[in-house]
C-alpha cells in the first residue's frame, strides 16, 4: 500500500476505558506512528441511552495518560448520523438496498419455523424484490441486499484468509424504522469518510467484517486492511474481567504504574519481537508490525507488568520521573511534593527508583523526605529507640557535627563508632532509621543522611535521643 497509513480507535463511551481497548489503541498508534501515518479517535456514541459525557472524558484521560496522541479532534459518531442515513438512502435509490415492511411478529414467526425445520434463521424478507407499487403506507426499515451465492473472503493480517459462505449472510438492516442508522452502517461510513486504511480491532469483530464488506462493495469503496487481534484473557484463561483484578485504564494509573511500563507491557501482550521483553517506545515504533501479532489470546500477568514497570522507573531520567510522580499525585488527589522538598527528591531519586515497581512504592521509600519534625515513629521503629539506643544516638551527635559529609567518611565514622560500642553497625542502623524516617524499612542510612544533609540529620537524631 503506497497511500499514507491511517488507523483509528473507536471506543464506546458507556463506561471506563477497558485495558483491552487501551491495547487496541496502542497497536493502532504504533502501526500509524511507526509509518509516518495518522492515528484518529472516534467516539462511537450512537447508543444514546448508555453513552455519557463522563465516559467520554474517561476515554480522553486514558489516552492522555498512556501518551497515545491522536491527530485532529475526536469525532462523534452520533453527529454523523445524517451522513449515515444518506448512504443508506443512496443504496436504496441504486437498488442495492430495499424497504422492508415486515413486523417483529412476522420475523419472529419466520425464525421459529426455521428452527423447527432445521434451516437458517437469517430472515429472508418477502420485500426484497417486491415492486414499489405493492409497498404499504407503513413504517419500514432499509435492508441491504446481501449476496445469496458464492463466498466472502476476509483477508486478515493476523488471522489469515477467513472464508464466509454468503448464504450465511442476512439482509442486514441499515436504517431502523425511525430513520436512525445501525452501528454496522455507521462504522463503515465513518471509516471510509475518515480515510481509514487499516482497521485493527479485537477478533470479536471478525464476523462483522464480512457484513461490513457488503456496504463497502455496494458503495464501490476500497476495503481497508483488516487485522483482528485476539482478546486479553486473565491468568485462568478466561476473558479478562473484574474477578482478575483491575480492568480499567485509570485503575492502573491510580495504582501507580508508569505509562511507559504499561505501553511496554501492553505491546508485548499478544505481539512480540524476538525475545525482547523490555523495550522503549522508539524500539516498539521501529519493530511493530501486524504479522507479528499472535493468533491466540494473550494472558494478563501482573508480575510481568510489575517487573517491566520497575525497569522503566529505574531507567527514567530523574527530572522526568519527578514530573511523572507529581502527575500521579494529582491524578490520585494527593498533595504535590512541596517546592521546599523538590531538591531533596532530586538528590534522592537515584536511590528511590531502585527496585520500585510503582510510584506508590517510590513514594513509600521517600517517606524520610516528606515526614516533618518532630517525627513520630511507627510501632516497630519505636521499639528500637529504647533507653540504651537513645543514649548511643546522643553520643553519636558530636561526631557527626565535625564529620566530613561524604559517603566514605560517614561509613567509616559509623562503623568505627559501632566498634567502639562493641556492636555491629546493624544494631546502630535500626535506631538511626527510626530517628531519620520514623520507620524500620527505609533506604540506606547513609543515603538518607546524604540527602537530608548535616543539619537536618543531626536535628532528627537529637529529637529521637531526647
Amino acid at each position: 500500500m503506497t497511500q499514507p497509513v491511517v488507523t483509528r480507535i473507536a471506543p464506546s463511551p458507556t463506561g471506563f476505558m477497558h485495558i483491552g481497548t487501551a491495547r487496541t489503541a496502542l497497536f493502532n498508534w504504533l502501526y500509524a506512528r511507526g509509518r509516518g501515518g495518522k492515528f484518529l479517535l472516534r467516539i462511537e456514541d450512537t447508543d444514546r441511552a448508555r453513552s455519557t459525557p463522563e465516559a467520554t472524558e474517561a476515554i480522553l484521560r486514558g489516552m492522555d495518560w498512556l501518551g497515545l496522541d491522536y491527530d485532529g479532534e475526536a469525532v462523534s459518531q452520533f453527529e454523523q448520523s445524517a451522513r449515515h442515513a444518506d448512504v443508506a438512502n443512496q443504496l436504496l435509490a441504486e437498488g442495492k438496498a430495499y424497504k422492508c415492511f415486515a413486523s417483529q411478529d412476522e420475523i419472529a414467526a419466520f425464525r421459529e419455523e426455521a428452527r423447527a425445520a432445521g434451516t437458517s434463521t437469517h430472515y429472508r424478507s418477502p420485500w426484497r424484490d417486491a415492486a414499489e407499487s405493492t409497498h404499504p403506507d407503513a413504517p419500514y426499515v432499509i435492508r441491504i441486499k446481501a449476496p445469496r451465492e458464492g463466498q466472502t473472503i476476509i483477508r486478515d493480517e493476523v488471522q489469515g484468509d477467513v472464508t464466509i459462505q454468503n448464504e450465511q449472510l442476512d439482509d442486514m438492516i441499515l436504517l431502523r424504522s425511525d430513520g436512525s442508522p445501525v452501528y454496522m452502517l455507521a462504522v463503515v461510513v465513518d471509516d471510509h469518510d475518515m480515510g481509514i486504511t487499516h482497521v485493527i480491532r479485537g477478533d470479536d469483530h471478525l464476523n462483522n467484517a464480512a457484513r461490513q464488506m457488503m456496504i463497502y462493495e455496494a458503495m464501490g469503496w476500497p476495503l481497508p486492511v483488516y487485522a483482528h487481534i485476539p482478546l486479553i484473557y486473565g491468568p485462568d484463561g478466561k476473558k479478562l474481567s473484574k474477578r482478575h483484578g483491575a480492568t480499567g485504564v485509570e485503575e492502573y494509573q491510580h495504582m501507580g504504574y508508569p505509562a511507559s511500563g504499561m505501553r511496554n507491557y501492553l505491546a508485548r501482550l499478544g505481539w512480540s519481537h524476538g525475545d525482547a521483553e523490555f523495550f522503549t517506545d522508539a524500539d516498539a515504533l521501529a519493530w511493530f508490525d501486524l504479522p507479528s501479532i499472535g493468533k491466540s489470546p494473550a494472558r494478563f500477568d501482573f508480575k510481568k507488568l510489575e517487573n517491566l514497570c520497575g525497569q522503566h522507573i529505574a531507567q527514567t531520567e530523574n527530572a522526568a520521573l519527578l514530573h511523572e510522580l507529581q502527575a500521579f499525585l494529582a491524578a490520585t488527589e494527593q498533595p504535590q511534593v512541596p517546592e521546599a522538598k523538590i531538591s531533596l527528591f532530586e538528590a534522592a531519586m537515584p536511590q528511590l527508583k531502585e527496585r520500585a515497581k510503582t510510584y506508590g512504592e517510590l513514594l513509600d521509600k521517600a517517606a524520610f523526605i516528606t515526614v516533618e519534625r518532630p517525627i513520630t515513629p511507627d510501632e516497630k521503629a519505636a521499639a528500637s529507640l529504647d533507653t540504651v539506643s537513645r543514649g548511643i544516638l546522643k553520643e553519636l551527635t558530636p561526631h557527626l557535627q565535625t564529620a566530613s559529609w561524604s559517603r566514605p567518611d560517614l561509613e567509616a565514622l559509623l562503623n568505627g563508632f559501632a566498634e567502639e560500642k562493641d556492636t555491629k553497625f546493624g544494631k546502630l542502623a535500626a535506631p538511626l532509621r527510626a530517628a531519620l524516617a520514623g520507620r524500620s524499612a527505609t533506604p540506606s542510612v547513609f543515603d538518607m543522611m546524604l540527602v537530608l544533609g548535616r543539619d537536618e540529620t543531626i536535628a532528627r537524631i537529637q529529637d529521637a535521643a531526647a
